[in-house]
């Protein structure tokens, strides 16, 4: 893997950075793309939510299951596309339940920087995808080192909080160790794609959720204005 590891993040990843199962992601990565094989996002942005949400600036981690897998999609953050690409599905269902929770009308554009930026880090299961191929990237390795990242998070003593959107990122609920978990809270729900949205994503207001939980913890609510 070639990315570069944020400082913040570096003693969580080193040794899982370290081990074989990462040694083999990083060759199998570049075996794709020696085999011309687009792969989202690009070199240089696979790391980009530990690059703009340091791990002691981190006060919700929400999960997602892979990249975007449509040209010109993925950047590196969970649900986020670039201003001027069309707001996919699943990230205007999330802005429907942002407005219905605290009254924040939809943005015209798909850019979650500003959340990263104020502490959410918006993380994959899966940091890569092979283009049009949704969850192809899934078992390769990464994992390994999500977790690694999610642990990180648990492992502080300032309560945070995970919002689990779906299967795949309910996976990780494992990963926050029980002596840990009773400072933190954990939002699961499925997933805000619009097969599942209705099956409980609606209505489970986790952005005032966060906030309140935030607060009553003295860390400060999240502003959720994109």
């Amino acid at each position: 893997m070639s990315d570069p590891v944020p400082a913040s993040w570096r003693a969580a990843l080193d040794p899982v950075l370290a081990s074989g199962e990462a040694r083999r992601l990083g060759g199998w990565l570049s075996a794709e793309e020696a085999a011309g094989k687009p792969i989202y996002p690009p070199r240089g942005t696979r790391l980009r939510a530990l690059a703009l949400t340091p791990l002691d600036a981190v006060k919700v981690v929400i999960l997602g299951q892979d990249p975007y897998h449509g040209p010109g999609q993925a950047m590196g953050l969970s649900f986020s596309v670039p201003e001027g690409v069309k707001i996919p599905p699943s990230l205007r269902n999330i802005y429907k339940e942002l407005e219905s929770d605290l009254g924040i009308a939809p943005p015209s554009h798909g850019d979650l920087t500003r959340w990263a930026e104020r502490g959410v880090l918006l993380l994959n299961t899966s940091l890569t995808v092979e283009a049009g191929r949704a969850g192809s990237h899934a078992g390769k390795g990464w994992e390994a080192i999500t977790d690694a990242c999610v642990r990180a998070v648990a492992a502080r003593a300032e309560p945070s909080v995970f919002i689990l959107w779906g299967a795949h990122a309910q996976t990780k609920r494992k990963t926050i160790p029980e002596i840990a978990a009773p400072r933190h809270l954990v939002i699961a729900s499925p997933h805000p794609s619009p097969l599942s949205a209705r099956r409980g994503f609606f209505g489970s207001h986790p952005f005032s959720r966060a906030n309140a939980f935030l607060e009553e913890k003295g860390r400060g609510a999240v502003d959720w204005r994109v």
